[in-house]
């Protein structure tokens, strides 16, 4: 026992000095260090299976020995591990500076229709209209007939309207088409006074083409009170163009047909590409619409639980492509959602 004691101290003296008067740079040398010394079938692993023969007295002294040899080699190896890879890094980058600060991470950009929904529910939120969402999975009622969809209404076929599931207690279940289903459950969850926004995605069937697209978006916009009148809905949507479009945007109302408002209207302005002299997006003509409005048709109302003698209202809806596309003269709406890095940059700048 006490020759295997003294040879093992003899060893570790030995390797001691040899651990200490290492030195290299080469990722090859330092590896062969680590499976000398470190290795599942090194130096170390080798002593410490020699230890065990020793006697229980001296196991106590000589443990403590071995454990600081162990540390030793492994604080080598990490010494000289983090030299070699900073020396290697050198090397690879012998024309870089490496004191120079880095570049940073490239800063991003709202997307063009985040910035114009935005930009619509700020105009409005001055005049008081808060901001309402619901599902974009509607039965029929809230979707169809409680907005006075007839039934042979052309809106319920197959080739305006993804249907998902037919029957249930409310009808046909289907992606919604407009947003105006927002309206009515905020009309059947209280009673008036109601002023609201209603963003949101909606989804018909069309054929997707530089003009029209499957999905878009859209801005609803409902007020229903005592005493509103047409007057009321012409002044809140003047505003909102001049605070969009700048001063001097002009407007006009064409009458118009909508279920679900008495009378309608769509809403054109001033092209503000061409500034009214003719283009390709106003086709010539020096307008553009790019609304729908009118007031809320009595039934509405009474599907809803609102008394239609004592309440009237207005509604109001609009694209928000449509809206993009004039704010910032993008004449293909399918760039919207193609995530083109090189379409969404432009719009860096806009970053608010």
């Amino acid at each position: 026992m006490l020759y295997i004691w003294q040879m093992l101290q003899d060893q570790i003296t030995q390797y001691t000095a040899e651990i200490n008067a290492f030195d290299t740079t080469s990722a090859d040398e330092l590896e062969q260090f680590r499976i000398r010394f470190l290795g599942t079938k090194g130096i170390i692993k080798d002593i410490f299976d020699e230890f065990k023969a020793v006697s229980p007295e001296e196991k106590r002294t000589l443990g403590k020995v071995l454990n600081e040899f162990k540390q030793l080699a492994e604080a080598k190896y990490q010494a000289l591990n983090e030299i070699t890879a900073n020396s290697q890094l050198k090397a690879e980058n012998s024309d870089v500076d490496l004191t120079l600060p880095g570049e940073g991470f490239e800063i991003g950009a709202r997307h063009p229709l985040a910035l114009v929904r935005r930009e619509i529910i700020e105009i409005f939120n001055k005049l008081g209209f808060s901001v309402a969402e619901g599902p974009e999975i509607e039965d029929d009622w809230h979707n169809f007939s409680a907005l006075n969809f007839p039934e042979e209404h052309p809106a319920r076929d197959m080739q305006d309207t993804f249907f998902i599931k037919k029957g249930g207690e409310k009808g046909d279940i289907a992606l919604r088409t407009h947003t105006s289903s927002v309206q009515v459950r905020m009309m059947e969850a209280g009673q008036p006074p109601f002023r609201a926004l209603m963003p949101g995605r909606v989804y018909r069937n069309e054929a997707i083409s530089a003009r029209a697209h499957c999905f878009f978006h859209q801005v609803e916009g409902l007020y229903v009170d005592e005493n509103v009148s047409f007057a009321d809905l012409k002044q809140t949507l003047f505003y909102f163009v001049q605070e969009l479009y700048g001063e001097g945007t002009k407007v006009r109302f064409r009458p118009s047909y909508f279920p679900f408002t008495e009378p309608s209207a769509e809403m054109d302005i001033s092209c503000t590409i061409c500034k009214g002299d003719g283009c390709q997006m106003c086709k010539h003509s020096g307008w553009v619409e790019i609304l729908g409005c009118g007031m809320v048709d009595p039934n509405v109302l009474e599907n809803c639980g609102i008394d239609s003698k004592k309440y009237s209202g207005f509604a109001f809806g609009m694209g928000i492509e449509r809206i993009a596309n004039l704010k910032f003269e993008i004449k293909d709406l399918r760039l919207f959602s193609e995530n083109d890095v090189r379409f969404l940059k432009q719009y860096k700048t806009a970053i608010i």
